[in-house]
Order: structure tokens, then C-alpha cells, then sequence
């Protein structure tokens, strides 16, 4: 894989590992998102990656997008304002639609879009320190990258509150939202989310593919045609070599050796 500006990207066993690091507070502009539309672009497309995991370095996850972004908003026309705003949601949408699965390891503050793109991930595996918020209200705005992130997780309720109020939150309460997984203590965060990784290299990863194509798909659509689109879904991978071998070895009580074929 290239090499990028506010990214660092590992891979190890089938496990991918993406790290922002812009500065202290993981502060993301245009550039790193830009550059997260592109690495999940090359992750998706990587047979070789089965399951990443989403984290910030040092102290935080982020603490949101870079102010001058928001300030630009009062200096450019309705137009300007829309194709930026569209420009960004779609950074976050790609790397939403990765069709493996994706776990956000967060400590620190998780806060405005950094807190918007950890909800991009199927999993979200939380340090009990980590403080959440999202403020924008406060900044006269309102959220862009996606109420419904939080709606589909929260419910209308919830998401009233955080959003309207825009106060800060602790672990206990986005775990009580459906918005965090697990919550850990800090020493045990790096342990958990590697093992919860683990999980996904003992699974064929064609079917957890579809798996979550169909969960992010069908939540969206009518039930008629979301048992269609577990059929054809499915018929896409009937000569996966990963089917035969979980067949057999389920038949023969035996552990499967999967190959992502």
C-alpha cells in the first residue's frame, strides 16, 4: 500500500490496521479525509485484509474536524457549501461502505466527526476514559456527517439530546445507546479490540461480506425485497471453495481452515 500524510496503515495476519495521526488531538482536514476515501478504496480491494480496526495515536481517537473547515462556512455561497459538504460525507461513506468488517478502537476524546466516523464502523470498542460529544450545535451548526448514524444506533430520543444539546457523554451511556460495543478499562482496550479481531479470521470472509452488505442493505428497504437480496447475495458465492470447506468441516465436526476463496 502507498504511503499517506495523516494515515498509517499496517497489515498482519489478515488484519489491517488503520491509525490517524495528524496531531495531539487527531484533528482531521479535507487532506486526511481525502486520503481515508482513498485507503478504503485499496483495503476493500485487498484479499489479502479480512477485518480492520479503525484507531487514533496516542492520547485520542479525534476530537473532530478542524475548525477552519467550519469557519470557510460563513465565506463561501450555498452552492460552495454544499459540494464541500457532500465532498466530505462521501469520505465517510466510503469507508462506511467497506464490506468487511470494521472495528473503532476508541480512548481518548471521541468527539464531532471523529465520534461521526467511528460510527461508520460495524463495531465500536470503547476505553471507560473515553469522553464523548458532539458539539456543533454550540458552533451554530448543526451535524453533517450523518444524523442517522446516530438515530439508526440511539433511536429519535437520544439522539434529541446529544445532538440538541451537544454535551458531553461518558462510555456507560453510549453503551446504554446501542453508540459503543463493549466498554473496556484503558490497560485491557489494546487486548479486546485484537481479540474481537480475531474473531473474523476463523470466518469465511465472502460470507461476512455479504453478511454486511445485507445488515447495512436490508435495514433500509422493505422486507420482500430484502429476502431477495439475501438470495441473490448469496448465489454470488455458491463455488467459493470457503463454502465447500464450511460444509465439510461442520458435517465432520472438524475446525475449518478458510482461504477467502
Amino acid at each position: 500500500m502507498q504511503t499517506y500524510k495523516s494515515w498509517n496503515i499496517s497489515i498482519e495476519d489478515r488484519i489491517a490496521t488503520i491509525t490517524l495521526q495528524t496531531n495531539d488531538l487527531n484533528v482531521m482536514n479535507m487532506d486526511s479525509l481525502f486520503e481515508l476515501k482513498k485507503i478504503s478504496k485499496e483495503l476493500d480491494e485487498n484479499q489479502n485484509v479480512w477485518v480492520i480496526i479503525l484507531q487514533g495515536a496516542g492520547k485520542h481517537f479525534s476530537s473532530g474536524v478542524n475548525i477552519d473547515i467550519l469557519n470557510k462556512v460563513t465565506e463561501i455561497n450555498s452552492e460552495e457549501f454544499k459540494h464541500h459538504m457532500r465532498e466530505m460525507q462521501s469520505c465517510f461513506t466510503a469507508f462506511e461502505n467497506i464490506k468487511k468488517p470494521t472495528i473503532a478502537k476508541l480512548q481518548g476524546f471521541c468527539m464531532g466527526g471523529g465520534f461521526m466516523l467511528s460510527l461508520c464502523c460495524d463495531f465500536r470498542i470503547a476505553s471507560e476514559k473515553s469522553v464523548f460529544s458532539i458539539p456543533l450545535v454550540k458552533l451554530g451548526l448543526t451535524v453533517l456527517m450523518g444524523t442517522n448514524r446516530i438515530t439508526r444506533n440511539a433511536g429519535v430520543a437520544a439522539t434529541n439530546e446529544l445532538v440538541m444539546l451537544g454535551e458531553k457523554f461518558n462510555p456507560e451511556k453510549a453503551l446504554q445507546l446501542n453508540l459503543v460495543t463493549k466498554v473496556v478499562s484503558p490497560d485491557n482496550l489494546e487486548d479486546s479490540v485484537k481479540q474481537f479481531a480475531n474473531k473474523f479470521k476463523s470466518l469465511p470472509p465472502k460470507t461476512i461480506s455479504i453478511t454486511k452488505q445485507i445488515i447495512q442493505q436490508g435495514d433500509k428497504i422493505p422486507l420482500d425485497q430484502s429476502l431477495e437480496l439475501e438470495i441473490e447475495l448469496q448465489s454470488q458465492i455458491l463455488d467459493s471453495s470457503d463454502l465447500k470447506e464450511a460444509l465439510d468441516s461442520f458435517t465432520n465436526q472438524r475446525k475449518p481452515v478458510f482461504t477467502g476463496n
